[in-house]
């Protein structure tokens, strides 16, 4: 479903005055709005849209009396929307996680000391502490000491939508490689752009504690901000004066589309090098699936509607590229990073473990924490049930039962991230500092 793109704007001399505006903005829409992340969305993830909210009636007030007046009307009915429940945890017990006896759950111990590093560094990373401590004297090659330690100081609690709903979708993503060039020619001539100068982030959670994780970006104009330009817009400036670094050109326009859903990858130069490329920022507009967008045109079946799926009909399709490129008004901006081995940094700061780390809605699973996924491998029955770390986030990534596996580096993660659309549950495991309260 296309969101309103309607612009708003406000004198910039009244920005001191500005959570007022913020609170009415964000029950209104949420059209300019984006997480604070490290991806946008999983290759394969059709945007969900919640259903809008139902009314129900809600119980009449008695009408006033006074002995004088004539007898009152009976009173219409009132209508109310129903207030949406947010996600919650629910205790259980290990018997509840399926598989539990049965997952190597040593080969997820490097991707949990990972998650100990990135949490010291972070606020509320206390309440990990003690058991960040205790981990060290565990020999993490042995998955039966492993498991005890989880057993003994955590308690997996069900991840439930406020509906009720304990089931929800699983996606994939990976860490692509693409051809590029430092410079523009004829064959590279896809810019690869950085953060442009020009562009406000405002952090609604200085205004608001609630919003934490959420950002407004904007643009000044006279005394003025409006919101940043849309992928349109972008796409109209990138070759006059763009107010940024350029730092790649590259050959596909495609596979530059999904390194951006993806978030981070590689680009091989012709000398054979590659530069390491990650997520800087985004330019604030809702991602849009254009996989979605093909389903309701009728142009790809459901099934179809994979990364792999969209990239056929691109190719069948070169001059409608752009025109279906720009329906995602949503554009990612990076940033080139030491070319390392192990994955691509989260957003808790950290490598990410392949197969082992998701990127999860931080509003109801924290970051960092171990999360046992029960699912179904990419475009198949068999079960992937295991232990994860919740070490990033996603544009696409919305609710309580909503996660992004990754996949890790390369052709292969690729064609089993583009073809992961799975239901599945989750239950996140948390010391006692750190239980809900």
């Amino acid at each position: 479903m296309q969101k309103s793109q309607s612009l708003f704007w406000f004198p910039i001399r009244h920005l001191s005055r500005l959570a007022p505006l913020l609170l009415v903005l964000l029950t209104a829409c949420n059209a300019h709005l984006s997480w604070e992340k490290a991806a946008e969305a999983g290759p394969a993830a059709l945007s969900q849209e919640k259903p809008p909210g139902q009314e129900k009636p809600v119980a009449p007030q008695a009408c006033p009396v006074c002995p004088v007046c004539p007898p009152a009307p009976v009173c219409p009915a009132v209508t109310a929307p129903v207030v949406e429940l947010p996600p919650r945890l629910e205790a259980a017990t290990w018997a509840d996680l399926p598989d539990w006896q049965k997952d190597n759950v040593a080969a997820s111990w490097g991707a949990f000391q990972e998650s100990c590093r990135g949490l010291s560094r972070r606020a509320g990373g206390a309440a990990w502490a003690r058991v960040c401590e205790l981990a060290r004297a565990v020999d993490g090659q042995e998955g039966e000491a492993v498991r005890r330690f989880y057993e003994t100081y955590f308690t997996p609690y069900a991840v439930v939508e406020g509906d009720g709903r304990s089931e929800g979708m699983i996606t994939g993503y990976y860490e692509p490689l693409i051809l590029g060039s430092r410079t523009k020619d004829a064959r590279n001539a896809t810019p690869v752009l950085g953060v442009p100068a020009d562009m406000l982030s405002i952090e609604l959670g200085d205004v608001y504690p609630e919003l934490k994780h959420r950002r407004l970006r904007g643009r000044l104009e006279g005394n003025k901000v409006l919101p940043y330009w849309s992928r349109t817009e972008i796409e109209a400036r990138r070759t006059g004066q763009w107010p940024g670094k350029i730092l790649l050109w590259v050959q596909d326009p495609v596979e530059f589309f999904f390194l951006q859903i993806q978030g981070s990858g590689r680009v091989q130069l012709p000398d054979g090098s590659r530069v390491r490329l990650g997520y800087a920022d985004q330019n604030g507009h809702p991602y849009q699936s254009i996989g979605r967008l093909l389903v309701e045109r009728g142009e790809l079946k459901l099934e179809e509607a994979s990364m792999q799926g969209i990239q056929a009909w691109a190719r069948a399709h070169p001059d409608q590229l752009q025109a279906l490129l720009n329906q995602n008004p949503s554009y990612v901006f990076f940033r080139e990073l030491p070319n390392t081995e192990g994955g691509p940094i989260g957003a808790l700061g950290v490598p990410l473990t392949p197969e082992r780390s998701i990127a999860v809605d931080p509003r109801y699973i924290p970051l960092g924490a171990p999360v046992w996924l029960a699912t179904t491998r990419p475009n198949s029955s068999e079960p992937l049930n295991r232990l994860m770390l919740a070490q990033d986030t996603g544009g696409a990534i919305k609710g309580g039962v909503r996660a992004d596996v990754f996949w890790g580096f390369g052709k292969e993660a690729g064609e089993l991230a583009g073809r992961m659309k799975q239901k599945g549950r989750m239950w996140v495991l948390l010391p006692p500092e750190a239980a809900p309260r």
